[in-house]
């Protein structure tokens, strides 16, 4: 297998761009000689003509056209990857906060895509509340959030809107039980949305369960001594949507948002752009055709 050298692709553009090998050598601080020779190499490796050099200028081939094309995107794509991974303005530390219960499926890809594309930037997650997400965004203590909101900031990014749903154990019985037991975390924002709608419906419901700990909580709903919600999509394995027929109150829906900052946007933003494709694929929403 032939490897094409970039070099000598370079020179080949610079010709093509000239229109003369003498200009090309100038503009790339080579001499004639150094430039033909080049094209000479590539020409070969080819084995191909690729200059039309009748007359007092040069042209390119039908070859010669073609192979331009290409060695634009090759060698932009090969000055990419050097800079993203030698210059320092993709090197630094990012400390992005997302609530437990969204980081999956979409944020280890994130990460991994991070890490891959960006090796000098080092992203540290960092998983909470929403409200304390928020609190330590407006304090500078993290870069970039994602938040589940009923109603988020006039700042935030809305990604995407999930509906909120009740959920037991698989098979569970709890749901049939009066005063209905509820089990939330305290600091879940789902909460009061949950139990207001449970006031509003004139539900009977007993708290049996608050807890500072997602998996005190994940225990007893399991366990089919509660129920809870949770955003559809992103329950644990363990979970069991509740059927339609227990006539619970609708729930509604909540919004994943972004909040990001304004510092460093050359190492925020293509982080940014990765929440976005990988929260729009869960959706289902294209992307290219939305911003058309």
């Amino acid at each position: 297998m032939r490897n094409l050298d970039i070099t000598t692709l370079r020179s080949f553009i610079a010709v093509a761009d000239a229109g003369g090998v003498t200009r090309a050598a100038s503009f790339l601080n080579l001499t004639q000689s150094a430039v033909s020779m080049q094209i000479k190499r590539l020409e070969e490796s080819l084995d191909l003509r690729l200059l039309d050099r009748r007359g007092r200028g040069v042209a390119l081939t039908s070859a010669g056209e073609q192979l331009l094309a290409y060695a634009r995107r090759i060698v932009d794509l090969n000055d990419e990857v050097y800079g993203k991974l030698t210059n320092t303005t993709w090197e630094g530390e990012i400390i992005l906060g997302v609530p437990h219960d969204i980081i999956y499926p979409a944020i280890p890809n994130v990460m991994k895509a991070m890490q891959r594309d960006f090796p000098r930037v080092k992203v540290q997650l960092f998983s909470s509340y929403s409200s304390d997400l928020k609190e330590k965004f407006a304090r500078g203590e993290v870069d970039v959030i994602l938040t589940t909101e009923t109603t988020p900031d006039r700042a935030a990014e809305i990604l995407m809107n999930v509906p909120l749903r009740w959920y037991g154990a698989p098979g569970g019985q709890a749901w049939k039980v009066s005063p209905l037991p509820v089990a939330f975390c305290n600091h879940c924002s789902f909460r009061p949305v949950a139990l207001r709608k449970l006031e509003q419906d004139g539900a009977a419901w007993d708290l049996v369960l608050s807890s500072d700990s997602d998996r005190a909580i994940e225990v007893a709903v399991s366990a089919d001594l509660a129920i809870t919600s949770v955003l559809e999509g992103h329950e644990p394995p363990q979970f069991e949507a509740i059927p339609n027929c227990a006539e619970l109150p609708d729930l509604g829906q909540q919004s994943v948002a972004l909040y990001r900052g304004t510092a460093r946007p050359q190492i925020i933003e293509p982080l940014c752009d990765l929440l976005r494709r990988e929260f729009a694929a869960i959706s289902g929403v294209d992307l290219r055709a939305a911003a058309e």
